[in-house]
C-alpha cells in the first residue's frame, strides 16, 4: 500500500523566556512515523506529550524547524494549498465555528472556501446533515447546539470537500459517554472502512485507542517513543498480570513501593492519590504468589478499600515503556532531553 502520511525527523520548537534567559523548548522532538493509505492510525500519549503541536504541523498551521512531512506524497512546505485540499482537520473544544450562524449558514460559509457552491455545495451539505443526524437542528443557531451537536458540525465541515486524510485531535474529549461511542463508531466504521479515509487520531483514551486504531504510535515529551499494532505491545511485555490496589491511609507510599518493587518477580510498581485514595499497580508474571506478601506490606501503613487482578492494557504498556502514566499532564513545552 502507498503511504498517505509521511513525517520524517520532524522538530518544532518554541521561544520561551524573557531576554537574555530565552531558550529553545522543543514540543515535537525528531517524529518519525509513516501512515498508509486508508489506516487508522492512532497516536497516543499524556496531555501536554506533543499530539496538538504535531497535528497542527500536518494540517499545515504550524511550520515545522526541522524534518519533512508529506502528504499523499507531497512535501507540505511546498505544496501546501494541495496538501490542504487533502486534509480535513477536526480538534476538541471547537471554537472556529461562527456560533451566532445556523449549522447550515456554516457549512454554506465553509464550502465558499473549499470552492464548493451551487448545486454540489448543497448535495454534500444535504449528505453530511443526514449522515450526522442534524437535519432537525440545520436552521438553529451553533450557540444553542450541545457539545455533541457541535462536534458532529465540525466533523460535518471537516468533511465537505471530501477529504482523503482525516485528523483527528482528541476528537471525543469532554463529550459524554453516549456520544463519544456514537463517534467512536462513526470513525470507525463510516469514514475508516466504508469510505476508505485516511486517519489519524490523537488521543490519551487507552481504550479509544485499543478499539479503534490498527497503530498506535506512542509519544512522550515530543519524542515518538514506537510505533506497533495494540497487540504486539500487549505481546511484547514481559509480564501478563497487572495486580491493583484502592488503599486508604497511607503515610509513606514511596517507601511502601519500595518494599514492593523488592518483591519476587515484580517488573514495575506505580501509585497515584486521589482524594486520600491511594491506587497502587504492580506489573509481574503472576499476581498469586505475591498476593499474601503484598496485603500484608499494605496493611502496615494503611487499609486496603479493593484488589483486583487484570490482563496489561495500553496504558500498563505505555507506563512500562516510558515510566509515564497517560493520565499525567506532561508539559508539552519542556526543553528538548538530546541523546
Amino acid at each position: 500500500m502507498s503511504v498517505a502520511i509521511e513525517v520524517k525527523d520532524v522538530v518544532k520548537k518554541f521561544r520561551r523566556g524573557r531576554r537574555l534567559k530565552k531558550r529553545d523548548i522543543f514540543a515535537v522532538d525528531k517524529a518519525t512515523f509513516d501512515i498508509e493509505e486508508g489506516e487508522l492510525f492512532g497516536l497516543l500519549g499524556p496531555n501536554g506529550a506533543g499530539k496538538t503541536t504535531l497535528v497542527r504541523c500536518l494540517a499545515t498551521l504550524l511550520i515545522q524547524d526541522e524534518g519533512t512531512i508529506k502528504i499523499m506524497g507531497k512535501d507540505i512546505y511546498s505544496n501546501s494549498l494541495y496538501c490542504r485540499r487533502q486534509i480535513g482537520l477536526v480538534t476538541s473544544g471547537e471554537r472556529t465555528l461562527y456560533w451566532k450562524l445556523s449549522g447550515r449558514d456554516n457549512l454554506k460559509f465553509f464550502a465558499a472556501l473549499y470552492g464548493l457552491d451551487g448545486k454540489e455545495r448543497d448535495m454534500r451539505i444535504e449528505y453530511l446533515m443526514e449522515l450526522l443526524d442534524l437535519k432537525d437542528v440545520q436552521n438553529e443557531r451553533i450557540e444553542k447546539y450541545s457539545s455533541g451537536m457541535k462536534q458532529k458540525i465540525s466533523l460535518a465541515r471537516a468533511l465537505l470537500h471530501d477529504p482523503k486524510v482525516l485528523l483527528l485531535d482528541e476528537p471525543t474529549l469532554g463529550l459524554d459517554p453516549q456520544f463519544s461511542r456514537f463517534l467512536r463508531n462513526f470513525i470507525k466504521n463510516s469514514l475508516n472502512k466504508e469510505q476508505k479515509k485516511t486517519i489519524l487520531l490523537t488521543t490519551h483514551y487507552m481504550d479509544e485507542a485499543d478499539e479503534l486504531c490498527e497503530r498506535i504510535a506512542f509519544i512522550n515529551r515530543g519524542k515518538i517513543v514506537d510505533v506497533k499494532t495494540p497487540y504486539e505491545y500487549k505481546r511484547d511485555l514481559p509480564h501478563t498480570e497487572v495486580l491493583e490496589l484502592r488503599c486508604s491511609g497511607i503515610q509513606n507510599c514511596d517507601e511502601l513501593l519500595k518494599q514492593l518493587q523488592s518483591l519476587n518477580s515484580v517488573e514495575k510498581t506505580t501509585a497515584n492519590s486521589v482524594d486520600h485514595v491511594t491506587n497502587i499497580k504492580i506489573i509481574l508474571p503472576r499476581a498469586e504468589p505475591i498476593l499474601s506478601d503484598t496485603i500484608e506490606l499494605v496493611r502496615k501503613q494503611g487499609k486496603i478499600l479493593g484488589i483486583n487482578v487484570e490482563q496489561p492494557t495500553l496504558e500498563d504498556v505505555f507506563i512500562y515503556v516510558t515510566g509515564t502514566r497517560l493520565s499525567e499532564d506532561t508539559a508539552e513545552e519542556r526543553p528538548a532531553t538530546k541523546d
